[in-house]
């Protein structure tokens, strides 16, 4: 049975010119970029292009970009850091539909004795600047707001709430993940003091992802020992992914706009024939900026998660948002802090498309889903 890919948005398929360029440095080139002979300068050397091209596509300095392994890394390291300057006390702000790396990095800073706001979005899954930078106080030592949920794809704002905080001599971490690659992101129009991404969002590979740092902004690295970063990661790199990223980088530059008109008429096309084809289905944050990708759709009476079960069966991968604890699935954390009812929010799926995904497959996706959500409904007073 064929199998075709929704879930875009919790990572992507490898670009086949990204494998190509990765390959020798899983072979024949093999140096440490921290050695000082040929293999090891052969292999700086490369590390140093994907950071320019890194930085290309957010239109920075290339020194200013951080190598690391995960987008998780890069913004715990920010918190950490500013935390410390802090001695672990102070304020700190966040939006309430953060990525976990965010959130639960907040939780433990709380427990450590930093005074933490969360600020909630509106019903749509977007927040208010004005709101969020209302709760900044004299104390306080960093916001964070990210560009774009993974959940519902809500673009933020970013702009606004930067220009707020530098006035007031904050700092603010950008979590960019989900949205390099997918919309122009483009460092100073944002105003942000730090920005993180990953290469798999945007085929490239796991394992590989950035932190930009403006310049002069306090951090102090998460992970000491080598001198390796310009000592702001130590640790060996990790070549094939690096070069994957910076590969990643460069195609997302050259195809960022047909991607993104691309991504849009299909989402914006998938929408509309959803709801020709199926009567009560609810489209979450479609109102707002978002991703030209994503999609969160509520089909009320039906299991979010026995939806997504049948359709993988049916050989179609999405995703819920869904989380189970102690044996009882709750509800994605985003759709909560936007004010979902429950019920709504446990009937939810994320369609997230990708490059690799055609029109002829979103048609044939919309009979399945429809049929699945049918039988559901059939089913479900019996259950």
């Amino acid at each position: 049975m064929a199998q075709t890919y929704f879930d875009h948005n919790a990572t992507t398929p490898l670009d086949p010119r990204v494998g190509e360029a990765m390959l020798p440095w899983l072979g024949r080139h093999h140096g440490n970029p921290s050695s000082v002979h040929a293999f090891g300068r052969q292999a700086r050397e490369a590390v140093e292009a994907a950071r320019e091209r890194v930085a290309r596509l957010l239109e920075a300095r290339t020194p200013e970009v951080v190598f690391t392994a995960s987008g998780t890394e890069a913004n715990n390291a920010v918190l950490l850091s500013c935390a410390r300057r802090a001695s672990f006390g102070g304020h700190l702000v966040v939006s309430a539909i953060e990525h976990p790396s965010v959130s639960r990095m907040a939780a433990k800073l709380e427990e450590a004795g930093v005074a933490v706001t969360r600020v909630a979005p509106g019903r749509e899954g977007r927040l208010d600047a004005a709101e969020l930078v209302a709760a900044v106080r004299e104390d306080t030592f960093l916001v964070c707001l990210m560009l774009a949920n993974n959940e519902v794809g809500t673009l933020q704002p970013v702009e606004e709430v930067a220009v707020a905080c530098r006035e007031r001599g904050i700092p603010v971490l950008c979590d960019a993940v989900q949205a390099v690659g997918k919309i122009p992101v483009k460092v100073e129009d944002l105003g942000v003091d730090y920005l993180t991404l990953g290469a798999h969002k945007f085929n490239g590979p796991l394992g590989a992802a950035a932190l930009w740092l403006r310049k002069g902004a306090h951090f102090s690295p998460l992970l000491v020992g080598g001198s390796q970063e310009r000592h702001r990661r130590a640790g060996t790199a990790n070549v094939p992914a690096i070069v994957g990223l910076g590969r990643a980088a460069e195609i997302s530059l050259a195809e960022l706009e047909a991607r993104r008109a691309a991504m849009e008429a299909l989402r914006d096309g998938f929408e509309a024939r959803l709801e020709e084809t199926l009567p009560e289905v609810l489209f979450h944050s479609r109102s707002v900026p978002r991703l030209p990708n994503t999609s969160n759709v509520a089909f009320p009476g039906v299991q979010g998660e026995a939806l997504m079960i049948r359709l993988d069966l049916k050989g179609y991968a999405v995703s819920t948002g869904s989380a189970c604890s102690s044996g009882t699935v709750e509800p994605s954390e985003t759709l909560a802090a936007m004010g979902v009812p429950r019920e709504e929010a446990l009937s939810s799926l994320r369609i997230s498309l990708g490059t690799t995904n055609t029109a002829a497959d979103v048609e044939a996706f919309i009979g399945v889903l429809a049929a699945e959500v049918v039988e559901l409904r059939r089913l479900a007073p019996a259950l």
